[in-house]
Parts: structure tokens; sequence; C-alpha cells
């Protein structure tokens, strides 16, 4: 059985410098999930690098929220895309 990690957002939020509300609207848009265990929000600590990154497109690129969703999106899409190639080369490796 895995132990879960997880972060407080109120103690994620005051060290990154952001709005809880931030990370309140990533959670509506389903980009992540807060987990909250007696009446306090938590993030996992495997979503933590999504984020980050959330934040980086917000604050530093200056892209709203449905933009952010949108990159996520094709970004997974790509990734995805990326892995099929893989093993369609690997699949064409075997027949040469």
């Amino acid at each position: 059985m895995q132990t879960k990690n997880y972060i407080a957002v109120n103690e994620f939020c005051v060290s990154h410098d952001i709005e809880f509300s931030f990370i309140n609207s990533l959670q509506e848009i389903g980009l992540i999930e807060i987990a909250t265990i007696e009446e306090t929000a938590f993030i996992d600590s495997d979503q933590l690098r999504q984020v980050e990154k959330c934040i980086h497109f917000h604050y530093d690129l200056d892209i709203n929220l449905e933009g952010i969703e949108t990159i996520t999106h094709m970004l997974q899409r790509m990734n995805t895309m990326q892995e099929e190639i893989i093993l369609l080369r690997n699949r064409l490796n075997l027949y040469e």
C-alpha cells in the first residue's frame, strides 16, 4: 500500500506567492485534483509538476485558464502520439 504525500494548498500558495483562487480554478476546470481532509485542502505531491507548469503559464507567460487547459490537452496528446511512434518504430524494427 502506497502512502500519499500531500501539500496543504494554503502553504503552497504562500510559498509560491499565488492566490488560492488560482489553485481552486485549476481544480474547477479539471487540471488538478484537490483532496479535502478535515476541512483543509491538499494537493497530491504527484501533481506538483502539473501545478507548477500551470503557474508558469499563467503568471510568467500571462496565459488565461482556457489557454492553459488547451495547452495541457495538446501536450498530453503530443506525449501520447510520441509514445505511439516509439511503439510503432519498435514493431517496425522487428520486421526489418
